[in-house]
Parts: structure tokens; C-alpha cells; sequence
């Protein structure tokens, strides 16, 4: 029986370590935006726990910079991916998947090598369309450029081409059109995945900084990524602001996940890419 229990108590000292790694920094960093000024934030040995917890911070972050105007920002930018997303990458994943046109293994070929892609290679170009379309020094520009992401579509290919063909062939059969069997039959069975191209595309938007800096030049249209560098470099030796920068750019990807995560993990299953 001891040997037996060696096993499993590795096993949970991995977990309780790979914890720490993952969850240590995000604590750490609540624990420093609740400290007050008389706190010392270097303290040897280090404290977690604040010994007079304060949200002065938060309400201080908000006095020096416009960090709600550039969260709402943010939020309009990732709102907009999401919605962009799930709409078009579900309409191309099933086309892929169900409709049958000429050069559709080509087609899903394209999305593969655009993944490989590196961003940074064509953000010239993409700020040289944005300017001949009128839209620089906008949020749409902010936007355009991953409003239809390529995993997102094959992750929607993979989820359409897991549900059984029997059933929309039973719905072709009683007349159903192909937006029918889309809407009917495609959307509801793919729920899980819809939930991951959903956080993943919030995710990308919200924490997305090279492109908004690139493109944004009036401070008004400044997304939270942008506002929070802003507050790093002016007070870079105030670790107490910067941590509750931090905090206020981190709590709505924390909602939504705790909103999708039962639907998260079922679509990991459903859209996982396969050879």
C-alpha cells in the first residue's frame, strides 16, 4: 500500500507545483495592489498577505489615467472580435466542412499556412490598408485585422466535422436548406467549441498590444494594454499602481472564463485539430 501511495503523492505535489507556477504571480500581484503606502513590497521574507489591505490604489490608477475610458475601449475592440469571430469563423468552418465546392481541401490548406504566418511580418501592410481605407487612428482598424482568426476556423472545421452526416442528411432529406442545417443542426451541437473561439478571440483582443500601438495615435481611442505601458513607464517605482493596473486589465478575462469554462472544456474536445 505504501508504494502504492508514492505514486499519487508525486502526482499531487506536480499539480500543487505547476499551481504555483501558474497561479503564484497572479496572487502576488493582487496581494501588492492591496498594500498600502507604509507596506513595504520588497519585505524579506516576502508577505502575501497585506497587513492593511486597501483599494487606494485602484481609486489612485483611475485619478492618473483614464483607466475605465480605456477599458471600455478594450471592451468595444473585444467585443467585437468575439462577435466577428464566432459569426464568421463558424459560417467558413462549416462551409468546409459540410459544403462541397470546388478546391475546399485547398482552401482549409490556406488557413493552415496562415497560422504560420508570423504577425509582426505583415503589420506594414496591414497599417498601409488600414490608412488607404480611412480607418487609421480608429478602433476599427483595431479590429479588422483578427476579426476572422484562422485557428478559429479550423477549430469550427473540426467541431462541424465531428457531428454524424446522418443527421443532416435526414434534414436534407425533410427539405432543410443549407442555413437550416446550419442554424438547426450545426450551431447547437457545437456549442463548446463556439465558447473557445469566443475566449480565445476576447483573450487576443483584450491582451493585444503591438497592433493598438501601431495604429492608435489620439489617447482617446487608447485600449488598456496601451493606458497600462503609459502608467508602467510614469511611475515605474510605484509597484503598488502598476499591480493594480494589472488587476483591473486581468478581472474581465477572469469573468468570462468562469462564464464559459463549462462550455470551454467540452469544446477542447470538439474542435481539437486533427490530422
Amino acid at each position: 500500500m505504501r508504494a502504492r501511495r508514492w505514486p499519487v503523492a508525486g502526482r499531487y505535489l506536480l499539480l500543487l507545483l505547476v499551481f504555483v507556477i501558474c497561479v503564484g504571480p497572479f496572487l502576488w500581484q493582487l496581494s501588492t495592489s492591496l498594500k498600502g503606502p507604509t507596506e513595504n513590497v520588497y519585505s524579506d521574507p516576502p508577505k502575501l498577505l497585506p497587513e492593511h489591505p486597501t483599494l487606494e490604489n485602484y481609486k489612485k490608477v483611475g485619478e492618473i489615467i483614464p483607466v475605465w475610458d480605456y477599458a471600455l475601449n478594450s471592451l468595444k475592440v473585444a467585443l467585437a472580435n468575439v462577435a466577428s469571430n464566432v459569426i464568421g469563423a463558424s459560417m467558413a468552418g462549416y462551409a468546409l466542412a459540410r459544403l462541397k465546392f470546388k478546391g475546399r481541401k485547398y482552401a482549409a490548406l490556406v488557413f493552415l499556412i496562415a497560422m504560420l504566418v508570423p504577425a509582426e511580418s505583415i503589420m506594414i501592410a496591414q497599417l498601409t490598408t488600414m490608412r488607404s481605407l480611412d480607418l487609421h487612428n480608429t478602433l476599427t482598424a483595431v479590429v479588422l485585422p483578427g476579426c476572422v482568426a484562422a485557428l478559429s476556423v479550423l477549430l469550427m472545421r473540426n467541431a462541424f466535422r465531428n457531428v454524424p452526416e446522418e443527421i443532416e442528411e435526414a434534414a436534407i432529406v425533410d427539405g432543410a436548406n443549407v442555413w437550416q442545417r446550419y442554424f438547426r443542426i450545426g450551431l447547437p451541437a457545437v456549442k463548446g467549441t463556439l465558447a473557445v473561439v469566443a475566449i480565445f478571440a476576447f483573450m487576443g483582443a483584450w491582451d493585444d498590444f503591438l497592433w493598438p500601438l501601431i495604429v492608435l495615435a489620439d489617447d482617446s481611442n487608447y485600449t488598456l494594454t496601451i493606458g497600462l505601458n503609459f502608467l508602467h513607464g510614469t511611475f515605474s517605482n510605484n509597484q503598488r499602481l502598476i499591480a493594480a493596473g494589472t488587476m483591473i486589465a486581468v478581472l474581465p478575462l477572469i469573468v468570462m472564463f468562469a462564464c464559459l469554462q463549462r462550455y470551454f472544456f467540452r469544446g477542447v474536445g470538439e474542435g481539437a485539430v486533427k490530422g
